[in-house]
């Protein structure tokens, strides 16, 4: 709870501003043939119903727009521009495209902590100056644009512009934070509702959703909308503080976790999450579509803190279990990331992107997970870096649960 006298968090006020009306999905009145994927002359949708958005199918008919890949296999798909390429979930992608011999190019504005692959080419841009990527990119095509960096409406019509008859499938990075929070029920789908009023982060990439849907529905655009949710990799520490908990374990001190700890949380490896991303790449199934990519497996934050605590070397962690809202009380920052995400369990259905790529699964569970995450802080000291604000709000958030009783 929120103490008297304190303000309200932005994240609690919207949230109790916002309509309780649930998302709208538009479905076709009749599905499409599996060999019209690709076909955007055409679409049909029927009514509304409360469900959350779904990616329309194209209808049956004359195609009018060109599209690069239609009538190709997969394996002749080979060009590949992603946009970011360097961060957690994208580095693991582009390094998976280049082991499949992909035609890797990637467009960034330079200095990511990520090392890419030496066959990848390398436009430079800050993404967000049109003119600047306009010029990066020249007359060049692609058969695929991944676009990792967009995270409002402004961004993808910049896109648009930019990538619209260029590309035989633009695929968008969203969010699986998108989907209704609480949740009404589990695993959570592709059709689970959109609506999540307790974080801009989310609704923006909803609001993005929409933009491609109606390109798509209006102007055939193949485009393939991803929603990962939490992903990780060697130098993503999954909790609160990132290395400053692992600091506060090593050092005997309370480690605050939200809630009971109790409320399981899929996490995926990008490694793992790769696999899926890219067999969705050029894939004409996937036109037209939005998968949710996560892993099978959903420890609790109990589990992911004990792990993390035995890969540090710590017996026996003291960790402190604080409601999520009072924790936003105290860090006001933290409260979006909670209440509209890791306070609610998480579990996904990932039969839709399965059935087009039968080789993705778990590989890399968070107990193997934990002990690649500190062995990569171990060998990189200057990466240890303890945020000391934060540090100090977790001593204040520890010493009023304690008090507390």
């Amino acid at each position: 709870m929120i103490a008297a006298g304190e303000p309200m968090p932005e994240w609690k006020r919207r949230a109790e501003s916002h309509s309780a009306s649930p998302g709208r999905m538009r479905v076709l009145t009749a599905p499409a043939p599996r060999s019209s994927l690709l076909m955007p002359a055409r679409l049909e949708v029927a009514a509304d119903i409360d469900q959350g958005l779904a990616m329309p199918r194209p209808m049956a008919g004359p195609a009018s727009i060109p599209i690069p890949l239609r009538g190709r296999r997969l394996a002749d798909v080979t060009s590949i521009l992603y946009i970011g390429g360097t961060g957690t979930i994208s580095a693991a992608c582009v390094r998976r495209s280049v082991a499949l011999g992909h035609q890797v190019t990637v467009l960034n504005r330079g200095g990511a902590r990520r090392p890419l692959p030496p066959e990848v080419t390398i436009l430079q841009a800050d993404v967000r100056d049109a003119g600047a990527v306009r010029a990066a990119l020249g007359e060049r095509r692609f058969d695929v644009v991944a676009e990792f960096l967009a995270f409002t409406p402004e961004h993808i019509r910049t896109d648009l512009d930019l990538f619209e008859g260029r590309t035989g499938q633009y695929v968008f990075i969203s969010s699986a934070s998108a989907y209704e929070k609480p949740p009404r029920r589990l695993p959570v789908t592709e059709s689970t509702p959109l609506r999540n009023p307790f974080w801009q982060y989310s609704r923006d990439k909803i609001a993005c959703e929409d933009v491609l849907v109606a390109a798509h529905r209006e102007r055939g655009l193949p485009v393939t909308i991803i929603r990962p949710s939490h992903t990780y990799d060697e130098r993503m520490i999954p909790t609160l503080g990132g290395w400053t908990d692992i600091a506060r374990l090593r050092a005997g001190r309370p480690v605050i976790v939200h809630g009971d700890g109790t409320s399981l949380w899929t996490i995926t490896h990008s490694d793992d999450f790769a696999v899926a991303f890219a067999g969705l790449l050029g894939n004409p199934e996937a036109i037209g579509e939005a998968f949710t990519i996560t892993g099978s497996h959903a420890p609790s934050w109990n589990r992911i803190y004990g792990w993390l605590a035995d890969a540090a070397g710590v017996s026996s962690p003291d960790l402190v279990h604080v409601a999520s809202d009072a924790i936003a009380a105290f860090a006001p920052d933290l409260g979006p990331t909670l209440i509209g995400d890791k306070a609610h369990s998480m579990v996904f259905d990932n039969t839709k992107v399965t059935a087009l790529v039968p080789d993705f699964r778990t590989t890399i569970t968070f107990d193997e997970g934990a002990r690649r995450i500190l062995a990569y802080y171990d060998d990189h000291p200057e990466e240890q870096v303890i945020d000391e604000g934060r540090d100090a709000v977790f001593d204040r958030i520890a010493a009023f649960a304690r008090s507390a009783g």
